[in-house]
């Protein structure tokens, strides 16, 4: 599968000051696939390292973190002679080797001239313990997701539409309508199978939805399990238990996070380190409430925000959603779409490099979502049908005497009134 993360890493290769690089992501999301192939693409070889598998030689690099160290046992562990430029070295899952992690910083300062990356499924958690040495200002860090829908239409051989969105979006034309309901169609198809590469590729190989739930559910069942690995007891029963509380959460009119929903007498100060846990593992995004001044991360609120699964298709597992009725063209009007579809609105922002809030004024009018663009505050408006009459929206531009706001829906692309109105299919566009 074609990832936009590649572009990234060519960047790197290229930078003439180059920094180790860290790749962040939640588990199974495509680091090791994507790192690897990077690999084969653009070196003569790759020394792959797991940490998590390969005590043997973690052990010996526990003997030393000098650079030239480390490059001296690779090549004898490996039998390859590892040349700046034309061999690339991979360390997986380093936040199971302390040492490794930190050794990032001599190869930054002593020998830059190496190509190393560093990826872990749960990297987050380890470098918030207390006994990580991070080094800090001296490696890089990029963030991996799983598929956005534009990756998803790529894998899906539909590459075509991508250009056709995109000047419609550029030019606030309306698309022809059977390719708009052939890209609402596959928006649809994309809520239920998500982004997690290995349920794409079963979604691919068998042409059936119903064929990626066990897949689904395995990613689920190991996340659990990390939870119990990577904390103790007391720890992973309230992670476990902020995590199952997510579909619950958003159910509520007023979806802001509440602590009593977990349990009866739950605060934040039992619950907030598993709140964090989740975000630093990269399981959940976090979107914060704030205030519509500038710089929105200086006004945001932090105890008030709603969590968010970081992939569609695992929330639409974990909620139970009848599969069949999200695929229609007319939701039954039991059906909880709004969740769904701010879910997948917060993650496609996310992929693009937004940091994401939302808006309410006095609990009266609520906005899903604000984002900032250099000097620019965007209101931006979701809704989950063709249906886009709202109160809110309109409230927050007369307030604020908004000139641009953007509405995200079924409706085809236009502009009025100052609104952008966005199809659900085009998000990424923004």
């Amino acid at each position: 599968m074609e990832r936009e993360i590649i572009k990234k890493l060519e960047e790197w290769k290229k930078t003439e000051n180059r920094k180790p690089l860290i790749v962040h992501g939640a588990r199974q999301v495509g680091k090791t696939y994507i790192i690897k192939e990077f690999g084969k693409q653009n070196y003569e070889n790759t020394i792959y390292v797991n940490f998590e598998t390969n005590k043997e030689l973690s052990n010996q690099i526990d003997e030393s973190i000098d650079a030239k160290f480390i490059i001296n046992k690779l090549e004898l562990f490996y039998g390859e002679k590892i040349i700046p430029g034309k061999t690339l070295i991979f360390f997986d899952e380093i936040q199971s080797n302390e040492r490794a992690l930190t050794s990032l910083k001599y190869f930054c300062e002593d020998a830059s001239e190496y190509h190393i990356i560093a990826a872990g499924s749960l990297l987050g958690i380890a470098i918030n313990r207390e006994n990580y040495s991070f080094p800090v200002g001296k490696v890089q860090i990029i963030n991996m997701y799983p598929l956005s829908f534009k990756e998803f239409l790529k894998a899906i051989g539909r590459e075509n539409l991508i250009e056709e969105i995109k000047t419609h979006f550029d030019n606030n034309e309306r698309i022809d309508k059977d390719i708009h309901e052939l890209c609402l169609k596959l928006y649809r198809t994309y809520l239920v199978v998500g982004g997690m590469p290995e349920v794409v590729q079963t979604y691919l190989q068998e042409g059936k939805i119903i064929s990626t739930i066990d897949i689904q559910a395995m990613i689920l069942d190991s996340y659990v399990r990390d939870m119990t690995k990577y904390a103790d007891n007391s720890e992973s029963n309230k992670i476990i238990s902020a995590f199952d509380s997510i579909p619950v959460q958003l159910a509520k009119e007023n979806q802001k996070f509440q602590y009593k929903v977990i349990s009866k007498g739950a605060t934040s100060s039992l619950f907030g380190p598993a709140i964090l846990w989740l975000k630093n593992s990269g399981i959940v995004n976090q979107v914060f409430k704030t205030s519509a001044q500038m710089p929105l991360e200086m006004y945001k609120e932090l105890s008030s925000f709603k969590l968010y699964m970081s992939d569609v298709g695992l929330f639409v597992n974990k909620a139970r959603y009848p599969l069949y009725q999200i695929d229609l063209n007319t939701q039954p009007t039991m059906i909880s779409m709004g969740p769904l579809t701010e879910h997948y609105v917060a993650n496609e922002l996310k992929v693009k490099g937004y940091e994401t809030y939302y808006w309410e004024s006095e609990g009266k009018a609520e906005l899903d979502f604000i984002i900032q663009k250099e000097t620019e505050i965007i209101p931006i408006e979701v809704k989950s049908n063709i249906h886009t009459k709202s109160r809110s929206l309109d409230l927050y531009m007369k307030n604020y005497k908004t000139e641009y706001a953007i509405r995200i829906s079924e409706k085809n692309f236009g502009f009025e009134n100052n609104i952008k109105s966005v199809p659900l299919y085009a998000v990424f566009c923004i």
